[in-house]
């Protein structure tokens, strides 16, 4: 079968990329490389440089013909888009209809979206299931719910049908190691510590160390980007087979500390990682955990790698191989 996968150069689309061919499947990868790398392109894989900002290239790659897509183009800086809505309602919400309406008219279906946990805002009850209240704390979140209230529409009016995955804190690397682009100024804890741990950057804030939780610090659910490629392939799977859209959320469903992956980051790189606390940010909540129930009990989805250890680990090893000299 073949899949188009819109992003599929960037760090979690070329994840996505590599659980698809891995499956079997016939894969071309449609990205400006405006973020992704073309490190990150396999040789298995189908290639076409091109913009969901452009119609004309959508719509002559959506013209070959295609059993589904995945699409992952998005702005993704929570901070930013507070400061650059206009910027981000170009780049995910209009370019998201150009995905949907050129999809339509080449009739591919179904669509794989990108979401994320932050169409919740902060949390009311934990751990966050897929029927908490919907209530974005930034645009970045307000993007992904009004793409996600699309999708909708055009399943009942179009029969276009999708699976939005609300992905919690990606992070990790390949096992494998056969992914080979790092992220660009990242925002994410993990690659910040990284950062720190080979010099990039000096020291890690940790913002605030007074919450009402274990040590203080604030706890996330982070999920491993390769647990979240596989649910992408099952979600489509599940489509193809069951004949109905879905929404679920990914997460390992156990929270850890700023504090304890920064302990744990420490004794697997081997370096200090010096950090301060800092203030606190405005609208962190103190803990932020997922419900992954839903995902289990329809697409049998199951992390492998989300364990603290294994996020630390090969993450570390891609800068042990690409900026360590």
């Amino acid at each position: 079968m073949r899949i188009l996968v819109i992003g599929g150069a960037g760090y979690i689309g070329s994840h996505v990329t590599r659980a698809f061919l891995d499956k079997g499947y016939d894969v071309t990868v449609f990205d400006n490389l405006q973020t992704g790398f073309r490190e990150n392109l396999f040789e298995e894989a189908n290639f076409v440089h091109g913009d969901i900002m452009r119609p004309e290239q959508l719509g002559a790659v959506m013209a070959g013909g295609y059993d589904g897509c995945v699409h992952l183009a998005a702005l993704k800086a929570a901070g930013q888009s507070m400061l650059h809505p206009a910027e981000y309602s170009h780049a995910n919400i209009s370019g998201t209809i150009n995905v949907l309406n050129h999809a339509s008219a080449a009739k591919i279906s179904p669509i794989i979206f990108s979401s994320s946990a932050a169409v919740y805002g902060s949390p009311q009850y934990l751990p966050v299931d897929e029927n908490h209240p919907k209530d974005p704390e930034n645009f970045y979140g307000f993007t992904k719910l009004e793409i996600e209230r699309l999708l909708d529409w055009y399943d009942r009016l179009k029969g276009m049908r999708y699976a939005a995955i609300r992905y919690f804190n990606a992070a990790g690397y390949d096992v494998q190691e056969r992914i080979k682009g790092l992220e660009l100024n990242p925002e994410n804890l993990l690659p910040i510590m990284m950062e720190v741990a080979v010099g990039i950057r000096p020291k890690l804030s940790i913002f605030g160390d007074d919450y009402p939780t274990r040590d203080g610090s604030g706890i996330r659910d982070y999920v491993h980007v390769s647990d979240l490629a596989e649910a992408h392939v099952s979600a489509f799977e599940y489509i193809l087979k069951q004949k109905k859209s879905l929404t679920v959320n990914l997460g390992s469903q156990a929270g850890v500390s700023v504090i304890e992956m920064l302990e744990r980051a420490r004794v697997i790189t081997g370096r200090k990682i010096p950090a301060e606390v800092t203030h606190r940010r405005a609208g962190d909540p103190a803990e932020l955990v997922a419900s992954s129930g839903k995902a289990l009990e329809l697409l049998g989805w199951v992390p492998k790698y989300s364990d603290v250890d294994t996020l630390v680990s090969t993450t570390w090893k891609m800068y042990e191989k690409y900026v360590i000299r």
